[in-house]
């Protein structure tokens, strides 16, 4: 698989198999992914992957509290800007409806915030899940880093077979998956990856992007 079919194929699954997924592989992926872009060389991302019991524990915890209606922990940072004005808010608005009513999500269920929670924090079946840590004392460039770093998982992984899921809901469980993968204190859960093979016989959700006009700005060509 070349780089652009890699990037092309590349979307956030929210259905996997039950399949498992070889300590090899990942192991090669992660290790392929050190060499993601970051600046002055400072390599802020601290992950672990969580399979196997571990997982289940934590997909039973976290659901619990999901299902129980617990609004979640204390925010260390927000997922999205308190005020969206447009075209992001247009964007976000379109992808939610079209991602949650491909899973059976009506967008006027009165149960829908718990039912998001619930399918999310089963990592949508997924056998493997990264949790991305950054240290509490790094700044906006870092934050960036570790982006770089997970897309450069993210491509790898399909060049794998493989497919993945960014979760930044996690971080309302911080607390829970912090006791099961025994992060510092010092270290800010940044978000969750999901990683396995796609489930066969499920709808496909592949969510628009705005034309390369709308954001990009040709200067001197």
């Amino acid at each position: 698989m070349d780089v652009y079919e890699a990037v092309d194929s590349r979307r956030a699954v929210r259905a996997f198999s039950d399949e498992p997924v070889s300590k090899e592989i990942l192991e090669r992926v992660l290790a392929a992914a050190t060499r993601a872009p970051s600046s002055g060389n400072l390599q802020p991302w601290h992950v672990y992957v969580v399979t196997g019991e571990p997982l289940a524990e934590l997909k039973r915890r976290a659901t619990a509290r999901a299902l129980a209606g617990d609004p979640g922990d204390e925010r260390e940072h927000l997922m999205y800007p308190a005020e969206l004005t447009s075209p992001y808010v247009d964007r976000f608005s379109a992808a939610a409806a079209q991602r949650y009513k491909a899973l059976g999500i009506e967008r006027d269920d009165p149960d829908r915030p718990m039912k998001i929670a619930a399918l999310n924090s089963q990592a949508f079946g997924a056998p493997v899940v990264l949790f991305c840590y950054l240290d509490q004392t790094m700044g906006p460039g870092q934050w960036g880093d570790a982006g770089m770093h997970l897309q450069t998982v993210m491509l790898l992984l399909r060049a794998e077979g493989l497919h993945s899921c960014p979760q930044v809901m996690w971080t309302m469980y911080r607390k829970t998956v912090s006791q099961i993968v025994g992060a510092d204190d010092g270290l800010v859960l940044f978000c969750g990856v999901a990683v396995g093979f796609e489930k066969e016989g499920v709808p496909r959700l592949r969510t628009g992007r705005a034309d390369m006009t709308e954001t990009v700005s040709f200067i001197g060509a």
